[in-house]
């Protein structure tokens, strides 16, 4: 474990990710290749397998680059969080914390015992048992954790859950508190701005990196100038279809004028 991202935001080296919903090691072998600090794996709302994540997972590290994976789980749920510490990701994000109590059981579920609960097995993140107690000696406190807020109980006790020891970032789920606040989608209304604003100071007052997810490259500078510490700058399925989008309509206007050419001319 290289703790590369944990460094990145203890340092306020304001680190960049990826988000992976697509599940193929070949979109992590690219996001390697670029150098991104780490890879959101999102099996929140995916239908990825652990399998799957652990593929992925094995593709990002065999490159040559600082690039970690990041799994956001489903649910708050120390077994499932267990279960993917064990493929050996660097962290996790956690959707839906929504008060200091749920925070505080996500940072046991990233702790083995005495500090928390999880199981302690000689899985990948142990190289298969080859490296099992230096690895369960070293990983309290080597995990990244991130609680996200995206409701309005979590806007609510935001300061509390950012000052929950052992919480190392909050991650503002833009989508998801939108709706939250009745105004779905609606990425620059007021009310939005100023959720955001409010989740930046907690972060800001108890020295906890805040980072968000933009989805076009037109949201990265106001996400930037909001103070944001960290951000996942795209998602693989929003380049895709931008991206396809984009050359399409540009096949199509091209179409057009070639044939607005010919026709005068004819």
């Amino acid at each position: 474990m290289t703790r590369h991202l944990k460094r990145a935001l203890e340092k306020g080296d304001n680190p960049v990710g990826n988000w992976l919903s697509i599940g193929h090691p070949a979109i992590g072998e690219v996001s390697s290749a670029l150098e991104f600090d780490f890879v959101l794996i999102d099996t929140e709302h995916t239908t990825m397998s652990l399998e799957t994540v652990e593929n992925v997972s094995r593709a990002i590290d065999a490159k040559d680059a600082p690039t970690e994976s990041i799994v956001r789980v489903p649910r708050n749920e120390p077994s499932r969080i267990k279960r993917v510490l064990d493929i050996g990701v660097a962290g996790v994000m956690v959707p839906m914390i929504e008060s200091a109590d749920e925070a505080r059981q996500l940072v046991e579920s990233v702790h083995y015992p005495p500090e928390g609960v999880r199981g302690i097995a000689s899985g990948r993140a142990a190289e298969y048992g080859m490296d099992f107690v230096e690895y369960v000696t070293d990983a309290n406190g080597s995990i990244v954790t991130v609680a996200q807020i995206e409701s309005e109980a979590g806007l609510e006790n935001a300061e509390e859950i950012a000052a929950v020891d052992g919480i190392d970032a909050l991650f503002v789920g833009p989508a998801d508190l939108s709706g939250a606040l009745g105004i779905f989608a609606q990425w620059d209304a007021r009310e939005l701005q100023e959720a955001m604003d409010r989740v930046l100071r907690a972060g800001a007052t108890h020295e906890t990196p805040v980072g968000t997810l933009t989805v076009s490259p037109e949201q990265i500078d106001d996400r930037v100038e909001a103070g944001f510490d960290f951000l996942i700058v795209g998602k693989d399925t929003a380049y895709l279809a931008n991206s396809s989008r984009d050359a399409k309509e540009r096949y199509e206007s091209a179409l057009q004028r070639h044939e607005e050419s010919v026709t005068q001319n004819e």
